[in-house]
């Protein structure tokens, strides 16, 4: 493993920071305290910031030599509405709030990347380090992207990392084309007629009328979806009724639908739809279809991915590089970023839990689990990787011969 031994050096003063960011978790735009602490370490450092994209987004513009040329890096900051059930020092001390999916961790690397980088000539150009808010399902990267983000500060290409838990220590994982999964969420409601369960001939039963309708949106993946392409259509609620002895008068359906590519999810949308409607008029009922999609699949841009793949096989080794790692259903709104410019998405190893102080909970370190923590031996790694990410794409011009 190449790590920059000035970035190790700075490793305790990089977890620092990250500990008081988990033990001090922001919801999505209402990140104030944590935009404060990386605002005020990039000014510390020389850095030029912007704050106000994306509401409480943060920009750190680093600029060296002559060159126009520039990339964007960028890390989020926001936590998730869940109780950490941790005890160790760092644990949030807001209830109900918690860095379970190590965007802590995303910070602090980047910015023990942005002290390197604003300490050391290494590339000529712009490097523009982005601290994103409300990745968690409030799209903070279309909301800095309205701001101005692309338009105000150019960039060529703009790069991503998520720590990927059960993947070892000192190993990434990436691929080209699709790396993560669109995210869509359905509301339907089955309209029928209230009726005593005695008399059930008396009234439109919405309840059967949903169960029908939940069924067969299982046959649209598996007899109108090519078995060569991956969905996901689940139910993962259904609510009516309020009595053992009463047929109510509406049902409510209510999910997700993960696709990789948006010509998959037109298709989904437009058979649930139609199955819906037409299965509640087969039973005289009527139906309200509601469709929401949310962040669009994440697609690597080919020549970028291989970009990234060498820089990580300089950083840790060919060996601990799966350039073809399975893509996940999981959604992140850094695709809406790929949208707008080329660039690459990777994971970074987080381990199998091991790290975890005394006093963490009892269940897995997964993400979005109450016993999750980042691993802070993540750093300089993580670190590391954005400077000779940098560094290698804004090359330096070697000197003319005399």
């Amino acid at each position: 493993m190449q790590l920059i031994d000035p970035i190790i050096e700075f490793q305790h003063e990089i977890q620092q920071i990250r500990r008081d960011i988990h033990a001090h978790p922001e919801l999505c735009y209402e990140e104030h305290r944590t935009a404060d602490v990386v605002a005020r370490q990039l000014e510390a450092w020389g850095i030029p910031v912007v704050r106000g994209l994306g509401v409480t987004g943060v920009l750190g513009i680093i600029k060296q030599g002559t060159s126009a040329r520039a990339i964007g890096l960028r890390a989020d900051m926001d936590a998730l509405p869940m109780q950490e059930i941790n005890t160790f020092a760092h644990t949030s001390r807001h209830a109900g709030k918690m860095h379970a999916c190590g965007h802590d961790g995303h910070t602090a690397m980047l910015l023990g990347a942005a002290h390197y980088l604003s300490k050391h000539q290494v590339f000529d150009g712009t490097v523009y380090v982005i601290f994103q808010p409300a990745e968690e399902g409030g799209g903070g990267a279309k909301a800095m992207i309205k701001d101005g983000l692309f338009e105000k500060y150019p960039m060529e290409a703009v790069f991503g990392m998520h720590n990927w838990p059960g993947a070892a220590v000192g190993t990434f994982g990436v691929t080209p084309g699709p790396m993560m999964a669109s995210s869509n969420e359905f509301y339907v409601t089955v309209k029928g007629k209230g009726a005593h369960a005695a008399q059930p001939h008396k009234g439109i039963d919405p309840v059967m009328t949903a169960v029908q309708i939940a069924q067969s949106w299982q046959t649209i993946i598996s007899r109108n979806a090519s078995p060569l392409e991956s969905a996901v259509l689940s139910v993962t609620q259904i609510h009516a009724g309020s009595a053992t002895n009463v047929i109510p008068d509406e049902a409510e359906l209510v999910g997700t639908v993960r696709t990789f590519t948006t010509s998959m999810l037109d298709m989904i949308e437009h058979r649930m739809r139609t199955i819906a409607e037409h299965t509640a008029a087969a039973f005289d009922a009527e139906v309200e279809f509601k469709f929401k999609r949310n962040y669009p699949p994440l697609i690597n841009h080919p020549k970028e991915t291989a970009f990234a793949t060498e820089v990580m096989r300089a950083v840790v080794g060919a060996e601990h590089v799966d350039a073809q790692v399975e893509p996940t259903m999981g959604a992140e709104d850094f695709a809406f970023m790929l949208q707008e410019k080329p660039g690459c998405y990777v994971f970074i190893g987080n381990g199998d839990g091991q790290h975890r102080d005394i006093g963490h909970g009892l269940g897995p370190c997964n993400l979005h689990n109450p016993s999750y923590d980042f691993n802070d031996d993540l750093l300089p790694i993580g670190a590391t990787y954005w400077v000779r990410l940098a560094e290698t794409y804004l090359k330096k011009a070697a000197p003319a011969a005399i």
